[in-house]
């Protein structure tokens, strides 16, 4: 076959250098992107979309169209309206120059359709969860150790779902090229859908980078402050343990108990909480569990709690200020005043009052709302069973907030985001997560987390990172291990976690903030070329073909490990935490290391078991320089 002109999926993400936009065979296409989340956030692949939208854009230009459910509302407040710059493809005639890319069932019939029609165009269908698999996950089935011995229609007809079901699967199967997220959706697929995916298309986040390195350090140091302001006051009376030397941990997202991987969770908590007393450990750990649940209002006794820290602050700042004067007065007057001359009786009286209304007869609430299933909500049955009342006792502590968190709220008044930033680990040690961005946002903001082999972006991790560990991605396994086994394991990344040096934690904290370019889009965007550009050599086969790049990528373990603290101040970011006693005097340079990440970082790396590829148009010449 005659070949005039070729360009490669990596020039598309950055990788090889850009030629002029005109040479560019992506002025004689128009891609077509159709999902149920285009505009309608109900799910992840509007977080997929939306972040995806800017690097899309940047590549196709205005010839990028989305698809998607009109809603009023989100039309209004998401989009603008305006007059389509192209007559979409009329202009075209028969030429076979569309390539349309298909989320999800819902999206499905449109691709059933175009190929019963004959519509001549490249099609990408890309699966993000089975519909199956996650009905049969959410029913507490023993999933991936019966991947194989499902009746997959008599599972499907039973829950009521063949319907759905046989439309995923003919859209799947209807595909020029079928994508999924992740190996182990890939693994589910296989045997669901009963097709192999073609590419793996992992879920990527515009990663905003900060001029100085250290800044996210000094943004944790702040959101861990304005935590600090919501434990005061949740657990006043009880506030015998050492702010300063407290970790936080979270686990956010939807409330599906098993799914998200809470049980597991919770039976290790009461296993650390366990280790922290033995040890005789002064670590204190305070644990969120952000996840909307039925409630009515708020917790009285919670509201409470940040009402008496209000008043405890207001009735310091003002003792402070008459302090502060009559100090003032003294000195003017060549004296050292006695502090029964700065505070008088009344001010004794004020204090007392102050630490009386401290004074509490209960336990800290374990949850912030009043819950309307309080006897029958799975995460309360467990703290129940596991006895974590948040009594003084307890190492572990546990808040409990069934709400999405909102920066006007009179409790918690952060965004996620910024409550994110002030965590020291996030845990989510799911049982079914297709990719899982919990982890992902963490990663993006310095915070280490807690994932595993049975998630998307856990196989992601261990496929292209060294020792992930290493840069505070600690994976558990729950596919080949028993569940008390991956217990265990939770336990002691945990527990190790909390035996960690503040010096230690903050370099974890620079080294897992520098794997975010692995998460950004102008690194994943590829998988998307490359899945579009296999759907138009299988499409139209006498127009482009394929030609294979060989690629390969690990990410590997930092220089010094096990994380050390800095051998000199020029390297050591800002503290968030409290002084250590200790000086250790393993050698770490946080510059040096950082600039070998970088340049590590800059490999390409395996197309998600398929080869690169090469696009060849037989019509056109090839860009100078490219062979």
């Amino acid at each position: 076959m005659p070949l005039a002109r070729s360009f490669s999926m990596t020039s598309l993400s950055g990788v090889l250098p850009q030629w002029d936009e005109e040479d560019l065979p992506v002025d004689d296409l128009l891609l077509f992107e159709v999902a149920w989340e285009v505009t309608n956030k109900v799910g992840g692949i509007y977080t997929v979309i939306q972040t995806k939208a800017k690097i899309t854009v940047d590549e196709w230009g205005e010839n990028y169209f989305m698809m998607g459910p009109y809603y009023e509302h989100n039309f209004q407040t998401q989009v603008e309206a305006c007059e389509a710059p192209l007559p979409l493809t009329d202009r075209l005639g028969d030429a076979p120059n569309v390539i349309a890319h298909f989320h999800e069932w819902q999206a499905g019939a449109g691709l059933i359709l175009s190929r019963a029609r004959k519509i001549p165009m490249a099609t990408v269908f890309t699966t993000h969860a089975t519909l199956l698999g996650r009905y049969l996950c959410a029913g507490n089935v023993d999933f991936y150790n019966n991947l194989g011995k499902f009746d997959i229609d008599r599972e499907a007809g039973e829950r009521q779902i063949y319907h759905r079901y046989c439309l995923e699967r003919a859209a799947v199967h209807c595909a020029h090229v079928f994508t999924t997220v992740s190996q182990i959706t890939a693994v589910e697929a296989q045997h669901i859908l009963q097709r192999k995916p073609d590419v793996i298309t992992p879920n990527g986040l515009n990663v905003k980078k900060f001029s100085a390195m250290h800044e996210f350090q000094n943004m944790h140091c702040s959101s861990k402050a304005r935590i600090q302001e919501f434990v005061r006051g949740h657990f006043y009376g009880h506030l015998d343990f050492n702010l300063e030397k407290t970790l936080y941990f979270f686990i956010a997202g939807r409330y599906e108990f098993s799914n998200k991987g809470a049980d597991l969770f919770l039976e290790a908590l009461s296993r650390l909480n366990y280790l922290l007393r033995v040890h005789k450990e002064d670590v204190t750990v305070v644990v969120f569990f952000i996840m909307p649940a039925k409630t009515n209002n708020f917790n009285v006794e919670s509201l409470k709690g940040q009402a008496i820290r209000k008043q405890l602050w207001d009735t310091a700042q003002g003792m402070k200020e008459k302090f502060g004067k009559r100090l003032y007065e003294a000195l003017l007057k060549g004296e050292i005043p006695e502090m029964n001359n700065i505070l008088d009786r009344d001010d004794f009286s004020v204090m007392k009052r102050a630490i009386y209304a401290t004074q509490r007869h209960t336990l800290p609430p374990v949850t912030t709302h009043n819950m309307l299933d309080d006897a029958t909500d799975p995460i309360l049955a467990n703290v129940r069973r596991i006895g974590l009342f948040n009594a003084r006792s307890d190492r572990v502590k546990i808040v409990f907030h069934p709400e999405f968190l909102s920066s006007t709220s009179p409790l918690l008044p952060m965004d996620y985001e910024e409550f994110v930033r002030g965590c020291n680990l996030g845990v989510f040690p799911s049982y079914y997560e297709p990719w899982g961005y919990t982890p992902g946002e963490c990663t993006v903001m310095g915070i280490p987390s807690v994932t595993t082999n049975l998630s998307g972006f856990g196989c992601f991790m261990e496929e292209h990172v060294s020792d992930p560990a290493a840069y505070g991605i600690y994976v558990v396994d729950r596919r080949f291990r028993s569940a008390h086994e991956s217990c265990s394991q939770l336990t002691q990344f945990m527990f190790g976690f909390c035996q960690q040096s503040r010096r230690q934690r903050i370099i974890q904290r620079n080294r897992t903030e520098r794997l975010s370019d692995l998460l950004d889009w102008r690194f994943l965007g590829r998988f998307y070329v490359h899945a579009r550009l296999l759907a138009l050599s299988r499409a139209f086969p006498d127009k482009y073909e394929m030609d294979p790049m060989a690629e390969g990528f690990r990410y590997p373990r930092p220089y010094s490990v096990p994380p050390s603290p800095s051998a000199s101040l020029h390297s050591t970011p800002h503290h968030s935490d409290a002084e250590d006693d200790d000086d250790e005097d393993e050698p770490y340079d946080e510059d040096e290391e950082a600039e070998r990440d970088r340049m590590n970082i800059k490999t390409p790396f395996v197309l998600g078991g398929v080869p690169g590829v090469l696009l060849l148009s037989v019509d056109q010449a090839p860009p100078e320089g490219l062979d």
